[in-house]
């Protein structure tokens, strides 16, 4: 289903639009009722996760560059 808003409108409940479209739904905006731009979630924006571990959350810190004394814990310092 597609949610059409004007500008107008979409000024008032842009949380509600942005919400509905990480949702998956299609959200498109209008001026005067003509169709100017579509609102979309960024891909990006998910959580990264493992496929062999399923539905298991991996926090963003596991991403994060080592530390100096990590580094030097496995001799790659």
């Amino acid at each position: 289903m597609v949610i059409q808003v004007n500008i107008q409108e979409a000024k008032g409940c842009l949380s509600r639009l942005v919400a509905s479209a990480e949702k998956g739904e299609e959200i498109v905006i209008a001026r005067a009722g003509r169709p100017v731009v579509r609102l979309a979630p960024v891909e990006d924006a998910r959580v990264p996760r493992l496929g062999f571990l399923g539905s298991v959350d991996v926090p963003e810190e596991a991403f994060a560059p080592l530390s100096a004394d990590e580094l030097r814990d496995w001799g790659l310092d």
